[in-house]
């Protein structure tokens, strides 16, 4: 049954090859071939008129799956490949119709005995997986379920009211089934009300999760990583993999992450999809975290941005049209506009030691460690669990009943090892915590601040001071200032740099408006615009001298009055699911 597949994957190592059985297509056959970025699909049976083949790139495949038919007398196995390719038909951008999904099952049918015939459909998906993971694989390699790491239990925390209300909506319709293909095991949480992530993620047992991921905009993955910072095993807390998936009004983070895989900036659903998809991949890359301290002492970790002026005046009192979604913010623009402010203030940085704009972006890889880690099942408040979601699994054997949708009992079924265990949360008792934030609430810790000095100080003698009128002034340490503001390209999750932005007054209202709309495309500095400045830097103090304003760190306003940050490289780690793979565009 086994043969060697034809120029179309010439050039390219083949790992596995095959001729199998599709289904619920009886009587077709196909021939399979698997490449390190590809798994090539030609049909034998019936014989095409034209020569059809598809190609199916492997970053756009969440998962593989082994099954077992219903039918005791069928001695096949089965497996499924699911991907989420690009529809053919060009969309307009943010109609969230990007993606669509593909789900594949091939039956394993070259032996007479279904034991057989298991190992051949196991191997086949396990290569796949690790293809997808970033597991090294080679045509040498003995391919084994044992290459994989176990599953991966993600703890999901979701704003019901960011955006414009739909988070939990698209959160069940569209990242459970997917992440359920993709074999990783979850506690969603709907969070009650501001600070509510914050003070869970102070107290759970953070030995049972594989990653934190925030269902919702940027404001919710702050809360995430300051509770971590407030933990007092904060060192170790910091390190646990964070994520996002964007279903706020302001997602920049996730524009940032979709640039980084290369796709094209996208909006609303479709970058949801995308995001989702990354997840799946499971790659993991170091991320900054900036250390804001303000005028009260109160010590903060950002990392998006600070901002004052025009961005936040933008930010904060767009809130009342939170029901738009991301619209808000081209309301709140133009609105702003209409009364263009301009603030005093004194700017202070210490300029970076060398330029690294324009640096390759980096494609870091990470693997779960394998091993399983012990859990305690405990009831979880407002939690949904994981099991059922994977449209195939309803008709399978031990499963949960099909809808009416879903293939007839004669249909595969998995093996008993597919099936993943019911998700598991506690709380451990922290020295000085509680889950409810506790007596400690408010602690920061962190590492120190070794380039900055007390607010009430002047900055050293190598620091830069510039005293103006301003129309904006922004410290930014991601590519993005929303999905659709590509503010900084030149920025990178691990640079190690703020990058700090400043407009001063005299600028006209057009000229502003040219800078916006060329940000979308990151053409912005291009512009020469010389009331724009850039510099990267380590350290700066902003010290407002307008006696009104606004400020902001990641999108949440913060008390008026100096502030000050530093940047810590690597501090923490972020899903970016990019890895050898290269995402199809278009």
């Amino acid at each position: 049954m086994s043969l060697v597949l034809g120029p179309y994957c010439e050039g390219a190592e083949t790992l596995l090859h095959g001729e199998f059985g599709a289904y619920p297509s009886k009587g077709a056959r196909y021939a399979l071939s698997l490449t390190r970025t590809e798994l090539h699909i030609q049909r034998l049976v019936p014989k095409p008129e034209t020569d059809q083949r598809t190609v199916v790139p492997l970053a756009e495949v969440v998962g593989c799956h082994t099954l077992r038919s219903r039918a005791p007398a069928d001695q096949s196995a089965y497996f499924s490949v699911y991907a989420y390719p690009l529809k053919k038909r060009k969309v307009a951008v943010g109609s969230g119709r990007g993606r669509q999904r593909a789900a594949r099952t091939f039956q394993v049918d070259g032996a007479q005995d279904y034991e057989k015939n298991r190992a051949v459909a196991e191997k086949w998906a396990a290569a796949i997986k690790c293809l997808v993971l970033g597991i090294p694989v080679s045509s040498e390699t003995d391919i084994a379920p044992s290459l994989l790491p176990r599953p991966r239990r993600l703890l999901l925390l979701l704003n019901p009211f960011g955006g414009r209300g739909l988070a939990l909506q698209w959160c069940q319709t569209y990242v459970l089934p997917m992440i359920a293909e993709a074999d990783v095991s979850f506690n969603l949480i709907q969070t009650e009300r501001p600070n509510h992530a914050r003070e869970l993620v102070k107290g759970i047992r953070l030995a049972e999760w594989d990653g934190l991921v925030a269902v919702s905009g940027d404001g919710l993955l702050y809360e995430v990583l300051n509770g971590l910072m407030e933990r007092p095993d904060w060192e170790e807390a910091i390190k646990i993999p964070v994520g996002i998936l964007p279903c706020g009004s302001g997602n920049a983070l996730a524009g940032a992450i979709n640039c980084n895989a290369g796709l094209e900036q996208v909006l609303g659903l479709e970058l949801l999809l995308n995001c989702t998809m990354l997840l799946c991949h499971a790659a993991v890359s170091p991320l900054d975290l900036v250390a804001v301290t303000t005028a009260s002492g109160t010590r903060c970790f950002s990392c998006l941005s600070v901002a004052w002026g025009f961005v936040s005046d933008v930010d904060i009192e767009s809130e009342k049209y939170r029901h738009m979604g991301a619209a808000r913010f081209t309301l709140g623009t133009l609105v702003r506009l209409a009364s263009l402010h301009t603030y005093r203030g004194r700017l202070s940085y210490l300029p970076a030691a060398e330029a690294v704009a324009h640096r390759p972006i980096s494609r870091s890889i990470t693997v779960a460690p394998n091993g399983r880690l012990p859990l305690q099942r405990l009831p979880l408040h407002r939690a949904l669990s994981d099991m059922g979601l994977c449209e195939e699994r309803h008709a399978f054997h031990g499963a949960e009943p099909a809808p009416a949708s879903c293939p007839s009992p004669g249909s595969p079924s998995p093996s008993s090892a597919s099936v993943l265990p019911p998700p598991s949360f506690s709380f451990e008792p922290v020295a000085g915590l509680s889950p409810d934030g506790g007596a400690n609430e408010g602690w920061v810790g962190g590492p120190p601040d070794e380039l900055l000095v007390p607010l009430g100080q002047p900055v050293p003698a190598s620091w830069v001071t510039v005293e103006d009128d301003f129309v904006l002034v922004l410290a930014i340490y991601q590519s993005h200032l929303g999905a659709d503001l590509f503010a900084a390209p030149f920025a990178r999750f691990d640079d190690g740099l703020v990058h700090l932005c400043f407009v001063k007054a005299g600028i006209s209202r057009a000229a502003l408006i040219r800078l916006f709309l060329a940000m979308e495309k990151g053409s912005h500095f291009e512009l020469e615009c010389p009331h724009l400045t850039h510099v990267p830097v380590r350290a700066f103090r902003l010290e407002p001298l307008t006696r009104k304003g606004i400020l902001t760190v990641d999108g949440e306003r913060v008390e008026y009055g100096p502030i000050q940050g530093q940047v810590h490289r690597g501090l923490a780690n972020l899903i970016t699911g990019v890895n050898r793979l290269k995402i199809a565009t278009s």
